[in-house]
This record gives C-alpha cells, structure tokens and sequence, in this order.
C-alpha cells in the first residue's frame, strides 16, 4: 500500500533518523521525502511516501508512530494516497477555471472526487450535471447570506468535502465560514491585486501598458485575497496584443494556477506556516511539476 506521512513540529535533531527507524521497523519503505527547516520561526516540516511492505496498515501506523509524535510533539497524519479527496467547486459566471478543472478531473489529472458544484447562478447547470455532478444553485443577496452560507456548508457537510475550491466565484465568504474552513477553501484571481482592483482589471492592466499577467492562488482567509499563497504564475504580454487578448491568456493563466494549487494540497504537499505556505514539490515527472498550457 501507498502511504504518506506529513508532519510539523519544532526543529530538532534526530527527528529525520526518527521517522526513517520508525518506517524501517514496520517494513515501510520510503520512496520520496522532503522536509524543510524554517530558520526564522524554528519550525521543521516533512512529507513521506512510503510503501508498506509488510501490510501494516494505516491505522497500525498511526497507533504506533505516537511515541515518536510525542517526543517531538508533532502535528502529524497518515494518508491513504489511493484516496481520492472530495472536493466542492463553487463557481459563478465565469467559467473558465471549472470548465479546465472538469477536463483535467475527467482525464484523470487531477485524481479528486468531485462531489458537488454549487453556483449562485444557473449558468453551468447543464455542463456539471452532464458530467453527472450533483450542482445546487444556491442565490445570494445581502439580505439571506447567512441563510445562503449555512445551504453551502450543508452541501460540503453532506458530500463529506476536504476542500472547497472557489473557481471564479464571486461572492466575498464571511469570516466565520472562513474560520470554520480554515486552510480547506482554495481561491484563485489575478495577480494585479492591488494596483488594479474593482472591475476589469485586465482592462485596467491593458491601459497602463502591462507587460506581465499573473494568476496567485491562494488559502481562503477573513482578509480578503491576502490569504497563505500556494502557486503562482506568469504570462508575458506585449503592446501588440489587445484588451482581449489580455483577458484571454489570463484566463489560461489562473486556470493553470489553480489546478497546480489543486494538485499540491491533494497530496498533502502544502503546509500552513503562519501568513506563508511551504509547499513541497512534486516527485519527478509528476503533472504538477509540468508547465501546462
């Protein structure tokens, strides 16, 4: 069986020898790990695939690593990579990024289990339910938020969702649903932020003359889109190209952002560490570690 462990603590020596005795004992053998030492906040983070070998089971696992976990007073989890994450799309009227995501999901690129889309709109009704999704159109005004919110994490709490993923959804989630989904709502904009804010904002870049269109992919917090970044990326741009053209290749963009983002917290590669993430890169020949257009 194909297994991963992930674990934060603060740093120390023999935390590494640790883990690896550990997996050695119960005939584990690692196949990829990566780990990381924060030297300003003295934090240790590390991420393990391994195979079982000798058919000791997750929750063996886990029973068993807790001496370990409490000598060096981690956080820490086994996963069942074979798992597929449940995941929530909510969209608005711009479809772009779950149209991409339903590609890649459909091909098997991005290997989550998406359970349900919710919209405030009807737009995409047609499309998720002939993928055979669940979609629920849930309004929102001022005046029912409260009511429209408890109906979305309903849906999330029904489906058994890890991850809500915002693919251009349009409605600012209140801090409370934020907190309540701390480090399991993935959002995706541009990277004009906040030089050109409001609306248009590639029409805004596309007047002042820009030259690079960015895409950043982000954890869900109360501050508005200044949540813990995931991924990010570029696409140069010149004074040939229209407003358009401008609105076009950054959609590509965020869509190419965000299904990385999508890829790296499926696989237990980023880790929460204050304001700022570290996210482990993929193994070698991984769709994640590819530039995909």
């Amino acid at each position: 069986m194909q297994y991963a462990l992930t674990a934060t603590c603060r740093s120390s020596r023999g935390i590494v020898a640790a883990i690896a005795n550990y997996m050695t004992d119960n005939g584990c053998n690692i196949t990829d790990s990566s780990q990381f030492e924060d030297a300003e906040t003295g934090k240790f983070f590390m991420r393990v695939s391994f195979l079982s070998e000798a058919g000791v089971g997750l929750d063996a696992l886990t029973a068993g690593f807790a001496p370990t976990g409490q000598t060096f007073a981690m956080d820490y989890a086994f996963h069942d990579e074979q798992v597929k994450m449940k995941v929530v799309i909510m969209v608005s009227r711009f479809g772009h990024c779950l149209n991409d995501l339903l590609y890649r999901w459909r091909i098997g690129a991005l290997p989550i289990d998406i359970v349900a889309v919710i919209s405030n709109h009807m737009d995409y009704q047609k499309v998720v339910v002939n993928h055979d999704i669940p979609f629920h159109c849930i309004k929102v005004t001022p005046q029912n938020k409260p009511q429209a919110e408890a109906a979305i994490l309903r849906v999330v709490e029904d489906a058994g969702a890890d991850l809500i993923v915002l693919a251009r959804y349009m409605q600012i989630l209140s801090d409370q649903m934020c907190r309540s989904m701390s480090g399991r709502i993935i959002n995706i904009h541009h990277s004009f932020l906040p030089s050109f804010k409001g609306a248009n904002p590639y029409k805004q870049a596309y007047e002042r003359g820009v030259k690079l269109i960015g895409a950043t992919s982000h954890y869900v917090t109360a501050d508005l889109d200044e949540g813990p970044i995931i991924e990010q990326d570029t696409i140069r741009v010149t004074h040939a190209q229209s407003a358009e053209d401008y609105v076009s290749l950054g959609r590509d963009v965020e869509s190419l952002v965000l299904a990385r983002a999508i890829h790296a917290h499926i696989h237990r590669r980023v880790f929460l560490n204050g304001n700022k993430t570290v996210v482990f890169p993929a193994s070698p020949g991984s769709y994640a570690s590819e530039r995909m257009g």
